[in-house]
């Protein structure tokens, strides 16, 4: 008993460490996500916002393209854009680049904290495919390292020139790749691989493209030659490829709150509408920055959004087939030889035989101790263990194992759809 106890509380606090290395890293991910869309938003509305100097002036002389005036904390500022580069290099150079790769890195590490250390109820659900921890976890590197390649082909091939048609078979792909990953890894694995993969397209560009090109255009200054112009139209076209892919990625950073998106039966549809929803929003404000008005694509992002949520807006959870004690009849005829009133009596309550089922297919997670390997506490705080706290928590309960039906995690305990429809009558009887 003492070798079991300790081998408790080792496995105890090692899921501890886990989780408050979980909270650490995801922080450092947020700020760092903040601190590079951040400089994304801004860069592309600057580039939108400028406006070029008049011919003649010493500026146009001087090679700027255009300038813009601002006011912001108290001071005034004057940021130019050169049409290539300046005529001498600045003694000081800031770069752009570590808030990208910060992000990335603290990214692919919350991949390895909440999915691949624990892939067996993170990233596979039985009912959609009967993987091992490996595989998945080898559909969710691979899908990262092919979406990369795919894209980079297709801008550097002719097609890179036709940014609409490449931006179109780009959604595609993208839409493609979540249709493969939801018949592959539970719902919750594919939205977020989804957008690990457009994460990685985004960082290689920077690190691939962007910096690269920098760099040939400050050693070409420093040798005394005229930088090439080309390394600043490729840097641009990745620059803004990555400020519409911004939206689509914050939803999917978010998603793991809102089963009811990643758990319907069309998941990688529902994925692809609210990323097109997210590019038209995104492609408004681009315009508007640049002093024009369409007020037509907000007006069909919202509309998608709004399509969304009626699409997918719960529906009420079947009747159970059979009420075992609640289908028996209060009277009986004792004289016909069936069994006395009291003894139907004598049988579980609608309430016991729900409680029975939470008991054994969720309190291994819900608990103020979990016992299930990989969960220190309960997640979201939710503990079932006592018919308190089950009627407290009874309608997130409803809405994640009737409705959504994504929890348990991956099923592992296997409720069935007749424990479901259990619960959902209970709940919608008033949670008795």
């Amino acid at each position: 008993m003492r070798i079991k106890r300790g081998e408790d509380m080792e496995a105890l606090f090692v899921s501890y460490g886990v989780e408050w290395l979980n909270l650490l890293v995801r922080w450092l991910h947020l700020i760092t996500g903040i601190a590079w869309i951040g400089a994304s938003f801004y860069f592309v509305w600057l580039d939108n916002s400028i406006r070029p100097p008049k011919p003649g002036s010493d500026l146009a002389k001087k090679g700027v393209s255009g300038e813009l005036w601002a006011v912001h904390g108290g001071g005034f500022y004057n940021p130019q854009k050169y049409l290539v580069a300046p005529q001498e290099l600045p003694e000081e150079l800031h770069w752009f680049k570590w808030e990208a790769y910060a992000t990335w890195l603290s990214g692919f590490a919350m991949l390895f904290i909440v999915y691949y250390f624990n892939a067996s109820a993170m990233m596979i659900d039985k009912s959609v495919a009967d993987l091992s921890s490996w595989q998945a976890i080898g559909t969710g590197l691979g899908t990262l390292v092919v979406g990369w390649t795919v894209y980079d082909v297709l801008c550097r091939s002719p097609l890179g020139k036709r940014d609409g048609l490449l931006g179109i078979i780009m959604f595609l792909f993208i839409v493609g790749a979540a249709y493969v990953l939801t018949h592959l890894l539970s719902g919750r694995a594919a939205y977020i691989h989804v957008g690990a993969m457009i994460g990685t397209i985004m960082v290689g560009n920077v690190l691939m493209v962007i910096i690269p090109g920098q760099r040939k255009l400050v050693e070409a200054m420093k040798v005394g030659k005229s930088p090439d112009p080309i390394y600043g139209k490729r840097g641009k076209q990745r620059s803004v490829h990555n400020n519409y892919f911004t939206l689509p990625v914050l939803f999917i950073m978010i998603s793991n709150h809102y089963a009811m998106t990643y758990t319907h039966a069309y998941s990688w549809l529902v994925l692809a509408a609210i990323m097109a929803a997210g590019v038209l929003i995104r492609h408004f404000f681009n315009l508007r920055h640049a002093g024009k008005v369409s007020i037509g694509y907000p007006i069909a992002g919202v509309a998608l959004l709004l399509a969304v949520a009626i699409a997918i807006a719960p529906r009420p959870a079947p009747k159970p087939a059979v009420a075992a004690a609640s289908a028996t009849p209060a009277v009986t005829d004792t004289a016909a030889g069936a069994a006395p009133a009291a003894a139907v009596a004598a049988g579980p309550s609608e309430f016991e035989r729900v409680q029975t089922v939470i008991t054994q297919r969720c309190v291994s997670c819900h608990a103020a101790q979990p016992t299930q390997p990989g969960f220190a506490t309960a997640p979201s705080g939710m503990m079932l263990q006592t018919p308190d706290l089950i009627r407290q928590h009874a309608a997130k309960v409803y809405q994640r194992a009737v409705q959504t039906k994504d929890m348990p995690l991956g099923n592992m305990t296997h409720m069935t759809d007749e424990e479901r429809a259990l619960i959902g009558a209970w709940f919608e009887g008033g949670a008795k």
